[in-house]
C-alpha cells in the first residue's frame, strides 16, 4: 500500500471514529429502552469485562440503567474494574454493577456461575460473550496456543450460550445474546478466507450448518497444526487460529439464531455477533462500526 493509500485508510478510520463518537452521544428513544420497563432491573452479564472492550461494554450497560454482572477470570481484577465503573459514574447516575469470577474455558466455573446467577438474580436478560484470547503474531502458530485460543474463544462462548439460555428471563421484549467476534472470521473474506471451496460453501449455506460441521472443521485444523501441515491446507493465513475460532463463533451464532427463531412470544431470545473493529485490547476504548458483515 502506497503513501496515498495509507493516508486514505487512516482518514477512513478517523471518520469511523468520529461517526461512532456521534452515535454514542445520541440518546436512546424511550421506546428503544425496553429494559427500563422491566422490574426488578434488567440483569446483563458481560464476560471478560475487567478491561478493554468488555469493560467499556459493561460500563455503558450500567450507565444505561441495567444491573451489570462484570465477569472476569481474575476475581481481583474484576473487583477493581467494577469499582472503577462505580467511582467514575457521573453525578446523579444510579449505577448498579457487581463482579463475579468466571473462566469460560472451565466447565465447572461456568456451571458455578450459572447456579449463582439463578440463586442471586433468578436468571439474566442480557449476555455479552466478550471473553477471548489471541496469541498469534502474523501466521505463527503452535499446538498449545491453537488449542487454547479455540477452547476459550469458541468452546467457551458456546458453553456460555448453552448454559445460560435456560436462565434467560422471559419478557415481552425478549432476551439478548451478543457475541463479540471479528471480521477475520469470515469464510469468504477478501484477504482472509477458507481456501477449501467445498467447506466454504457449506459454511455459507444456512441449510448446511450444524455443530458437527463446525466441530469437524476445528478437529481437522488442530490435527494439521500438530502435523505441521496447516499452512499448506488453505486455512486463513492471518492470525490463523484466532480467525478459525471466530469463524466458528460466527457460524454457531447463525445456527443458534435459526434454532431460537421459533420460540413463542414472551420467550424470545435474540442472538447476534459483531466486530468492534481493531483497538488495543487494554486501552478500554469501545469502537464499533454500525454495519452488516457478510460471512
Amino acid at each position: 500500500m502506497g503513501k496515498k493509500g495509507k493516508e486514505a485508510a487512516r482518514e477512513r478510520r478517523e471518520q469511523r471514529r468520529r461517526e461512532v463518537t456521534l452515535l454514542r452521544a445520541l440518546p436512546y428513544e424511550p421506546h428503544q429502552r425496553w429494559w427500563d420497563r422491566l422490574a426488578p432491573r434488567a440483569v446483563a452479564v458481560v464476560t471478560g469485562a475487567n478491561r478493554g472492550i468488555g469493560f467499556e461494554a459493561a460500563r455503558q450497560l450500567a450507565l444505561h440503567g441495567l444491573h451489570v454482572v462484570l465477569a472476569s477470570r481474575d476475581a481481583a481484577k474484576g473487583q477493581d474494574a467494577a469499582g472503577r465503573i462505580l467511582a467514575e459514574a457521573p453525578d446523579g447516575a444510579v449505577v448498579s454493577v457487581e463482579s463475579r469470577q468466571l473462566d469460560v474455558a472451565d466447565a465447572a466455573s461456568v456451571e458455578a456461575f450459572a447456579a449463582w446467577a439463578v440463586e442471586t438474580h433468578g436468571g439474566i436478560h442480557v449476555l455479552v460473550n466478550n471473553a477471548g484470547v489471541n496469541f498469534n503474531k502474523g501466521a505463527d502458530n503452535s499446538v498449545e496456543f491453537a488449542e487454547q485460543v479455540i477452547k476459550t474463544n469458541y468452546y467457551g462462548t458456546k458453553r456460555m450460550i448453552d448454559t445460560m439460555i435456560p436462565l434467560m428471563k422471559h419478557s415481552p421484549y425478549g432476551a439478548r445474546i451478543v457475541n463479540v467476534s471479528s471480521r477475520l472470521g469470515r469464510a469468504n473474506g477478501r484477504r482472509n478466507r477458507i481456501g477449501d471451496a467445498s467447506l466454504r460453501d457449506r459454511l455459507l449455506k444456512d441449510d448446511c450448518l450444524s455443530e458437527q460441521l463446525v466441530d469437524e472443521m476445528i478437529t481437522k485444523f488442530l490435527e494439521q497444526v500438530k502435523q505441521g501441515t496447516w499452512s499448506s491446507n488453505e486455512w486463513p493465513q492471518m492470525y490463523t487460529d484466532y480467525s478459525i475460532s471466530k469463524l466458528a463463533v460466527n457460524v454457531y451464532t447463525r445456527l443458534m439464531a435459526r434454532r431460537l427463531s421459533d420460540r413463542p412470544e414472551g420467550q424470545k431470545i435474540y442472538i447476534n455477533c459483531f466486530c468492534p473493529g481493531w483497538e488495543p485490547p487494554t486501552n478500554g476504548k469501545f469502537f464499533a462500526e454500525r454495519c452488516e458483515i457478510s460471512f
